[in-house]
C-alpha cells in the first residue's frame, strides 16, 4: 500500500523501460508540474469489486493465479472454480 507513482518514481519507471517520450503526454506532464494529486494503492482494487458485483467468495473466481492443488480439490468440494 502506498503512492503508486511520484515525480522521481515516473521518470525512473519510464527511463528503466525506455519510454521517456512518455513524459510527454498530459497526464505525465501534469504529474510533473504537480498539478495532479498522486493516486494511493492498496484500496478495494477491481478484483474485490468484481467479487462483490458477481456474488463470489474467492478471488480466484474473478483473478487467476496459481493455487495449489490442495486448495483447489478443497474449494472444488465447496462448489467454487478457481481459475
Amino acid at each position: 500500500m502506498g503512492i503508486r507513482v511520484d515525480e522521481t518514481s515516473l521518470v525512473k519507471q519510464l527511463k528503466k523501460r525506455k519510454e521517456t517520450y512518455k513524459l510527454e503526454n498530459k497526464y505525465c506532464r501534469d504529474i510533473l508540474e504537480g498539478k495532479l494529486p498522486l493516486t494511493v494503492g492498496g484500496g478495494i482494487g477491481q478484483s474485490r469489486l468484481c467479487m462483490f458485483l458477481l456474488k463470489k467468495a474467492h478471488i480466484g473466481e474473478v483473478q487467476s493465479s496459481c493455487w495449489s492443488s490442495e486448495d483447489v480439490k478443497k474449494y472444488e468440494e465447496q462448489g467454487i472454480n478457481l481459475l
